[in-house]
């Protein structure tokens, strides 16, 4: 009886360190507007616990250390990230729990980032990592200037909202998906500013088919709530085909 006891506890010890080890595996979206010298990835997961996340070019492992199975919701770059860039630097946007690199890729061939979450319950973790080869230096805290490939804070129009989103696409034309893309983008980086999150749950997001509309984006997202139904919205988006960027947008709640 007693040496089932000990199997027993063994195999118990055995299950939750291989619960514990879970790693998922997931690919980049490629958006295009990168090189291998100076890009961005956007990764987005949910944590309940504590995780590390290791990207290694256009490959990215979500490894679960601690509490509920980890989940990916984004993971998108403009380009794979180089094994040795010129320069590297990790922002973290959004989670309420401790986001940092933990590992440089100039170190070793990969980034790896460390989210512990403390408080019960999942939450959704959004971080940046951006590299260049030359020109900038990401990692000594200098004014940051918004290129073409999404560096630095966007800038604004005179109506306080229009913002570029050229992706580096030069001459070719948008598609829809990429115009997509931008928009939700947009719709992402002005919760975050307005509402205070950029933790939203799109519902719908299409081209607007009405007559002389055939460059907006329209959708509907939802703002998830701790307690209670989510808050929903409406937004639309005009787009320029031919230079990616975001003419004009706004949400509003849905009524």
């Amino acid at each position: 009886m007693y040496r089932k006891c000990i199997y027993a506890v063994v195999a118990a010890i055995s299950i939750g360190g291989a619960l514990n080890a879970q790693s998922f595996q997931r690919r980049a979206n490629i958006t295009g507007g990168g090189s291998p010298d100076q890009g961005k990835c956007t990764i987005e997961v949910v944590v309940d616990g504590a995780v590390e996340v290791e990207i290694r070019g256009d490959t990215a492992n979500l490894r679960n250390l601690s509490g509920q199975p980890p989940q990916w919701r984004r993971f998108e770059c403009t380009s794979p990230m180089p094994p040795n860039p010129g320069e590297f630097r990790f922002e973290g946007v959004d989670g309420r729990g401790k986001q940092q690199l933990v590992r440089d890729p100039r170190n070793g061939g990969s980034a790896v980032v460390r989210i512990e979450d403390r408080d019960n319950g999942s939450e959704g973790y959004t971080f940046d990592i951006l590299w260049g080869g030359g020109g900038r230096n990401y990692t000594q805290g200098g004014p940051p200037v918004r290129d073409d490939r999404g560096f630095g804070p966007p800038p604004r129009d005179d109506r306080g909202f229009d913002r570029d989103r050229d992706r580096g696409f030069g001459d070719r034309r948008f598609t829809a998906d990429q115009a997509i893309r931008v928009c939700q983008d947009w719709v992402r980086d002005e919760a975050n500013r307005r509402l205070g999150t950029g933790r939203i749950d799109f519902q719908r997001t299409a081209m607007d088919n009405n007559p002389g509309r055939n460059d907006w984006v329209i959708g509907t997202f939802a703002v998830p709530r701790r307690f209670g139904r989510p808050d929903y919205y409406r937004f639309s988006c005009s787009v320029n085909f031919d230079s990616g960027r975001v003419r004009s947008a706004d949400f509003r709640p849905e009524r």
